[in-house]
């Protein structure tokens, strides 16, 4: 009965065609599968412990998947209705994205307002241990079953980060419930943070845009569009959402392995923005679909790239069903900008570095203006300031965040340079 099993698995994978040219391939498979029968039985029969035979193939799909690079992997029927519980914007955990490199688990970004993001984790960081278990050994599924549990449990995760000690985080466990876009006006400027890219980004990043318009009428300047430490997510959302700032042209194209596996994403009519300008805010964690949108923006000279480059995940993935309700999630192209530039393994490099920054208010003495001096004439003019930016309306979250302010003077300097060239 074993070997039948077995003989009936390895059937399963045998299913080829058999040209007398793939004779001496099918005949190499077959020896190869062989290999793989005598592997399980020995395990089945001299493992210090006992396993079942769903548990060994098991370990060999999700052996043979995360081999073939770091986004490839099998989800158990568990993981794979908690990806799709994810993607709709709600889950429960730590809210970090991550992903596996040289045996660790690796933060691509934490994500806003959850308890990884209050502790302090950083995009970068590695996660060595979890409640003092190495991390070491398990595969990216079985360290993220491991980081989830019940809510207001505490995870304590050991954290490696370049340029420090080794140190311990406590992080405790809640529902992460994922707003994807949030907006605000800074000032005359409206700014649209996306934190992810899910079934909600779009219509978020729309309804942004809108009470950003109402708000501000005539007086708005442009927009913020801030991608920092976000992962990615959804392929369509993100063409959707550059679809939002660009009028016409290639999005992003997709090629396989083969010729026919290739795909191109265009724009349709219309920019939501009308066509005001746009400042893009990049990191080191924002990766996939957020690149995918930066890539877009800027070979389109949309918009200005402001920040530090970007992650570096330019691969696809395609989650495929499988029998018995788990899939497996498995690279299948590369994606490329209009350009026809791959970012994998480089990322996107903005227009214009900016390192994040602590900004500090330098002290000054007691300064003496025209104004304070004896018998100074006084300016008879219209001292409304019409037309300047209200500072009352600026955030403190902004005056704290030096790439936010940068964006910002960026995009009042290009608006006060396009309303002098317009009266000349």
């Amino acid at each position: 009965m074993r070997k039948l099993y077995i003989a009936a698995f390895a059937a399963a994978l045998m299913i080829l065609p058999l040209s007398i040219s793939a004779k001496e391939n099918h005949s190499e498979t077959y020896r190869q599968l062989q290999l793989f029968s005598d592997v399980f039985e020995r395990i089945r029969d001299d493992y210090v412990e006992e396993t079942t035979d769903e548990q060994l193939i098991e370990f060999a799909i999700q052996g043979m998947l995360t081999a073939l690079d770091p986004h490839s992997s099998y989800l158990n029927p568990k993981s794979y209705k908690d990806m799709r519980v994810q993607t709709k914007g709600e889950f429960g955990g730590l809210g970090i994205e991550v992903t596996m490199e040289n045996g660790y688990v690796k933060v691509v970004s934490p994500i806003d307002d959850t308890p990884a993001f209050r502790a302090g984790v950083e995009a970068g960081d590695f996660i060595t241990h979890l409640d003092g278990e190495p991390v070491l050994g398990l595969t990216l599924n079985q360290a993220v079953e491991r980081m989830r549990g019940k809510v207001n449990t505490d995870l304590i995760v050991k954290i490696l980060r370049v340029g420090s000690e080794p140190f311990d985080l406590t992080i405790t466990r809640d529902v992460i419930k994922i707003q994807s876009v949030r907006s605000r006006v800074e000032g005359n400027i409206g700014y649209l943070r996306v934190t992810t890219f899910n079934q909600q980004s779009t219509k978020g990043l729309e309804k942004g845009i809108k009470r950003i318009r109402d708000e501000l009428g005539d007086k708005l300047q442009g927009f913020v569009l801030d991608l920092r430490n976000n992962p990615g997510g959804l392929l369509d959302q993100a063409i959707s959402v550059s679809d939002t700032f660009i009028d016409q042209g290639e999005i992003v194209s997709t090629r396989g392995r083969e010729v026919d596996d290739s795909q191109r994403f265009n724009a349709t009519p219309g920019d939501l923005t009308g066509g005001l300008p746009l400042v893009v805010l990049l990191n080191g964690g924002s990766a996939s679909a957020s690149e995918i949108v930066a890539g877009a923006l800027q070979d389109h000279r949309r918009a200005v790239l402001m920040g530090t480059k970007s992650f570096g995940k330019g691969s696809v993935q395609t989650i495929i069903p499988l029998t018995g309700q788990g899939a497996m999630r498995l690279t299948t192209a590369r994606y490329y900008t209009p350009s026809g530039r791959s970012i994998q393994g480089k990322g996107i490099e903005p227009d214009i570095i900016v390192e994040q920054a602590k900004i500090e208010t330098a002290e000054q003495g007691p300064q003496r203006r025209e104004a304070d001096l004896r018998g100074a004439l006084e300016n008879e003019g219209d001292s409304s300031g019409d037309g300047a930016p209200d500072p009352s309306r600026v955030t403190d979250t902004a005056r704290q965040d030096y790439q936010l302010t940068r964006a910002l003077d960026l995009l009042r300097g290009l608006s006060l340079y396009s309303e002098r060239a317009a009266l000349n």
